[in-house]
């Protein structure tokens, strides 16, 4: 049987084991660009249609990037909240520089 991981300080480090593949990596940065895009759009134009598109847009880019780039099962499927949060922190590190899109130059 397989062990859960139990923290987030454990996950973290295996979330972004599981997006070694630059154009996974890449492929997240934009999902998670557009849908905080259209999460802005929603609220500046009070038109809540666009949270529609949220979920397809954010697991559609994501999505291809593991099944294509990654080849492997998203995260998401066994820890989506763990998952959804170490997304957006990847995300932001890989904005300030923290880490590359590149995962061989992650120190």
């Amino acid at each position: 049987m397989e062990d859960r991981i139990k923290s987030f300080k454990e996950f973290y480090p295996f979330y972004l084991k599981q997006h070694s593949n630059t154009t996974c990596r890449l492929l997240h940065v934009i999902g998670t660009t557009l849908v905080l895009a259209m999460v802005l759009t929603s609220i500046i134009h009070l038109n809540p249609y666009w949270l529609v598109l949220v979920p397809i847009t954010g697991y559609g880019f994501a999505w291809v990037g593991h099944f294509f780039f990654e080849k492997n099962k998203p995260a998401t499927f066994k820890y989506p909240l763990w998952s959804l949060k170490s997304d957006f922190k990847m995300y932001f590190e890989i904005l300030s520089g923290k880490i590359s899109l590149d995962a061989s130059k992650d120190t």
